[in-house]
């Protein structure tokens, strides 16, 4: 097997993909926001709805395992390393640098994407094993019991 075909590697490609969509749908929001409120609401507002979506693409995508109700509510807490170094960031680069606050939530969203990876594999794989698919639906069974409106079966 190559390195280029290790599962690990096609998963970390899979993820990337994912952030590039995530971002792109984050970055919509803000700007659709940004106009009806202030730059770090919008911010805020737009980071939400880009998690929850981000939520699907990498349990059905990345991961390539089941949604279910405990993964949807641990998710945030995947998130919330990545949103204290970008908000952290958004502020420091809007009001320290007086960068333009359209660009700055792109800049501060680069120093947080290895802590988002780490973290959502662990939450979303059960242990951060995620392998294939199979094996990630292996441990969701507990899961997939508990929040039967989450957890459609993804096996192809």
């Amino acid at each position: 097997m190559t390195l280029l075909r290790s599962p690990q590697i096609l998963q970390i490609v899979r993820f990337a993909l994912v952030g590039v969509v995530n971002t792109g749908t984050f970055y919509g929001f803000y700007l659709t926001l940004h106009p009806w409120m202030p730059y770090f609401l919008a911010y805020t507002v737009a980071f939400v709805l880009s998690m929850i979506g981000s939520f699907f693409l990498n349990t059905f995508f990345t991961y390539r395992t089941r949604p279910t109700w405990r993964k949807f509510l641990l998710f945030p807490l995947t998130n919330l390393t990545n949103y204290v170094v970008t908000s952290v960031g958004v502020y420091v680069f809007v009001e320290w640098v007086h960068m333009n606050d359209k660009i700055a939530p792109l800049i501060a969203a680069a120093a947080a994407i290895p802590f988002t990876y780490v973290l959502s594999r662990r939450i979303l794989t059960r242990g951060g094993t995620g392998g294939s698919g199979a094996d990630a639906e292996a441990g969701d069974a507990d899961d997939a019991e508990q929040s039967p409106h989450l957890a459609p079966s993804t096996r192809r």
